[in-house]
């Protein structure tokens, strides 16, 4: 899953990682790739990323495989990264002149499962991708690689700015390089309960993209912000604040929904495949409602 949004600062990192984190906190393996250059959220996730360390970068113009740059993330049983490092920030260039530049990526994540798969090891539930605020090469690429889309949006005035020519460039891949790829979770983020403009908001994305959007609402949260700082996801940082339980609620809703039709992709366990544990979610349910009872306590941190 390409999570996705050319407008900055709406939480597309934070939402990957935090996801990440709560799925694989559920038992699910899940794998994140770091195609920001900035590396964001390979810092949230404890990653080393500096200068020198192999990543994206090496994956996508050396051809590196993937599975010699993913490094396993300590906070969470089966959670692991493919880290960016500021080499990627030329990648965009380099990745200009060559061949089947755009599904570089697919390509990666094709060998690397069929690895996994002969390996005997066990196979990854769910690939979420981590994109920068542009539409470059880097987007494209996760764009090809994933089957969906999720978009982050803020509950905000401005939320909605940029939104069209996001998903008339989605379309434009689905018509020429990925037919199967489909916007299918919307998750509002930075909600603001104090607010009626966050109020407003949040009723004209449901009333625009219907079911796709979570009925999940992540909070504005000090958590969230102080989190990645201690090299951490929220839900490592702070796993009963209201953030943490936010995005616990979001990643459980969104694998209950399972994967769209069509979401098959190459490999024994593709970037869409079905979750392998039936129902992951089991465990949380007595604990939840204390969990929020106690996050609510906070007065909203």
């Amino acid at each position: 899953m390409t999570i996705a949004n050319q407008k900055g600062g709406v939480g597309k990192t934070t939402t990957a990682v935090n996801l990440a984190s709560a799925l694989s906190a559920a038992g699910l393996k899940v794998l994140v790739l770091d195609l920001d250059p900035q590396g964001n959220a390979s810092t949230a996730l404890g990653i080393d990323h500096h200068s020198g360390v192999p990543g994206m970068y090496e994956v996508l113009v050396e051809g590196k495989p993937l599975g010699e740059v993913v490094q396993k993330c300590e906070e969470a049983p089966d959670l692991w990264c493919a880290p960016a490092t500021v080499d990627l920030a030329g990648a965009e260039i380099e990745l200009v002149s060559m061949v089947a530049r755009e599904s570089r990526l697919q390509r990666a994540v094709a060998k690397y499962f069929k690895g996994l798969a002969q390996a005997g090891e066990r196979r990854v539930d769910y690939v979420l991708i981590d994109c920068p605020p542009s539409l470059g090469l880097l987007t494209i690429n996760a764009f090809v690689a994933a089957p969906e889309v999720l978009i982050p949006i803020q509950c905000e005035y401005y939320a909605l700015e940029g939104l069209s020519q996001l998903l008339a460039n989605i379309e434009l891949i689905q018509e020429h390089l990925n037919p199967d790829l489909a916007v299918t979770t919307i998750l509002l983020t930075m909600y603001d309960g104090r607010t009626r403009l966050a109020a407003q908001v949040v009723e004209e994305v449901r009333q625009h993209f219907g079911e796709q959007v979570l009925r999940s609402l992540v909070p504005r949260s000090v958590r969230i912000s102080e989190a990645p700082s201690h090299g951490q996801t929220v839900m490592a940082y702070d796993p009963l604040s209201s953030g943490a339980l936010a995005y616990l609620e979001a990643a459980r809703e969104m694998a209950q929904r399972g994967v769209h039709e069509g979401a098959e992709v190459e490999g024994d366990a593709g970037v869409g495949a079905p979750p392998a544990v039936a129902d992951p979610w089991a465990r949380w349910t007595d604990g939840l409602a204390t969990r929020r009872g106690t996050a609510s306590k906070e007065g909203g941190a």
